[in-house]
């Protein structure tokens, strides 16, 4: 496959011109034109640049890219070898991250509601003017037995604020570092909202608004999304994909 085919296919798949993000959405680093081999990760970082390198790939696909609105990094430091190791092996950078977090086949959100069983799942969770989560349903569950889904297949170290009913039926899900955003969970009438991260103020409201909380962490939660997408593209291009998983405690 060409670049610029993967790039624009990619681009109408994930609807990229309908975000306003915090950064840029598509091809971050230019690189060779033909594509064969793809490596897929949470977040870029020179770790995984060089893995990538030991791989042959031609093209490296992330959530989280390297260029953000709210940095204006110099090319020094890590920054520097990360930008310095694609560009002298001439690999391809490409980096989704709202557009992805919003998909409702291929996204974090929808991909963990689908891992959980929920069922009518719909676009929840206003950001930037879009929506990049999901709200779904199940029938009445006991709230420890997603607990125990969630620790065993998304993070086992998931932080848990136990306040809700005793039975689930509504859930709302924004992965990363939605934590705040706890409050739109509450006005919507879930009985649990699952994120990526946690800040002091979430414990209190939790319990005083009797909603279940999950922080499953930040990379644990984003995990799903960027490893369907490369599964889909392997399947639909023919191409060599393969995820590189590098954990990270947040």
């Amino acid at each position: 496959m060409q670049r610029n085919e993967i790039l624009k296919y990619l681009d109408e798949l994930l609807d990229v011109s309908s975000f306003s993000d915090y950064g840029p959405n598509g091809l971050q680093v230019e690189g060779r034109d033909e594509i064969k081999t793809i490596v897929t990760a949470v977040s870029a970082s020179v770790e995984l640049f060089e893995k990538a390198i030991e791989m042959q790939a031609d093209a490296v696909l992330v959530h989280h890219g390297i260029i953000w609105n709210f940095e204006r990094p110099v090319y020094r430091g890590g920054y520097k070898q990360r930008v310095k190791l694609l560009l002298e092996k001439d690999i391809n950078l490409f980096g989704y991250h709202l557009p992805l977090d919003a998909h409702m086949k291929y996204g974090n959100a929808a991909q963990i509601a689908e891992l959980l069983g929920l069922v009518e799942i719909q676009p929840f969770g206003e950001h930037e003017g879009n929506m990049v989560g999901v709200r779904a349903k199940m029938l009445a569950t006991p709230y420890a037995d997603i607990f125990e889904v969630i620790k065993r297949a998304i993070n086992p170290d998931a932080l848990l604020f136990p306040f809700g009913p005793k039975l689930l039926e509504h859930v709302g899900i924004i992965t990363g570092g939605a934590q705040k955003d706890i409050k739109q969970a509450i006005l919507a009438d879930m009985d649990m909202y699952i994120t990526g991260e946690a800040s002091e103020f979430v414990m209190h409201l939790a319990k005083e608004e009797k909603i279940h909380f999950v922080a499953a962490g930040h990379y644990a939660t984003e995990r799903f999304g960027i490893r369907a997408l490369g599964n889909h593209l392997s399947g639909k291009f023919n191409l060599k994909v393969e995820f590189i998983d590098i954990p990270n405690p947040v």
